[in-house]
């Protein structure tokens, strides 16, 4: 019985110095990992269509992106907390165009290669990846997509089998060139940038902060609608507190204060499946009640 309380307080024991290390921002091996070859990015550029395959509204794409980097980070880290580290850092949200991951994957990857600490390497994905969401979309839903389905549509009118075989063709030509040659592109474009990010840890990373917190700022105001419908009467005359008020002082002032009280509350440990269901309530309440 003594030996199994010992066994147990030694497993807890260490169970709790590898939680400890996994929240640690440096690697515990700081050699270069193992270089990638192009069957490895080949690799993780044919996993990364699976990007949106467990999409959510917590984390976003952020198992998709895992699953896409798995193998090369078990290349890249051979130490296993090392490993349980990056793997932590990479199920965090995420969400960029799912055409355009494998640039973002490349520079990260070529990151974690050079054991970068996880900060910079988590900020510099959020900011490398966000704004590829509204180029990607201009490039391929906006601009590609009408091209292509125009030439298909325009054969398939004149009685031509080869229509929608054509549509598909030119589509999945830009898509999957763009998706390995980037790949391969940033890959090789991070490598070489590893001896002047080594030499600017410290600027890089302070860098990539400012860069992140712009981001995720810029994310709130995009993705978080909140207004008010009140108005305020005096007399005769009517101000809309929304645009008359609110909106003159600061705009998006709402979608702020409720991210951050969002954020207070999950630091207060709340889980995200219960502010949802709060969300979905004071939407609810909102309408009905007019103040919304």
């Amino acid at each position: 019985m003594a030996s199994n309380q010992t066994a147990l307080a030694d497993a807890a024991a260490d169970g709790k110095t590898l939680l400890k290390d996994v929240n640690e921002n440096t690697y515990d091996d700081q050699t270069i990992g193992a270089e990638l070859t192009r069957k490895d990015i080949n690799r993780f550029a044919l996993r990364s269509l699976l990007l949106q395959a467990s999409f959510n509204y917590e984390r976003m794409q952020a198992s998709g992106w895992l699953y896409g980097l798995l193998p090369a980070l078990k290349k890249i880290h051979s130490n296993p907390r090392d490993l349980a580290r990056a793997m932590k850092g990479h199920m965090g949200f995420f969400n960029t165009h799912p055409f355009l991951v494998t640039f973002v994957m490349g520079i990260v990857l070529a990151m974690e290669r050079s054991k970068q600490d996880v900060n910079s390497i988590q900020n510099t994905k959020i900011a490398v990846g966000s704004p590829l969401g509204g180029i990607g979309d201009a490039m391929f839903w906006l601009t590609l997509l009408p091209i292509c389905g125009g030439i298909g549509a325009s054969l398939a009118l004149q009685g031509s089998v080869l229509g929608a075989v054509i549509f598909l063709l030119m589509f999945n030509v830009v898509h999957f060139g763009l998706r390995f040659g980037l790949a391969h592109y940033a890959y090789r474009m991070g490598v070489a940038a590893i001896p002047l990010i080594k030499a600017n840890t410290r600027k890089v990373s302070h860098a990539a902060s400012v860069v992140g917190i712009t981001v995720i700022g810029a994310l709130v105001a995009t993705y978080v609608r909140l207004a008010t419908t009140l108005d305020i009467k005096a007399g005769d005359a009517v101000v809309k507190l929304q645009t008359d008020v609110i909106d003159k002082l600061m705009p998006a002032f709402l979608p702020l204060v409720y991210t951050m009280t969002m954020f207070w509350l999950v630091r207060r440990g709340w889980s995200p499946l219960r502010l949802i269901a709060v969300t979905i309530a004071l939407g609810v309440v909102g309408k009905f009640a007019h103040f919304l």
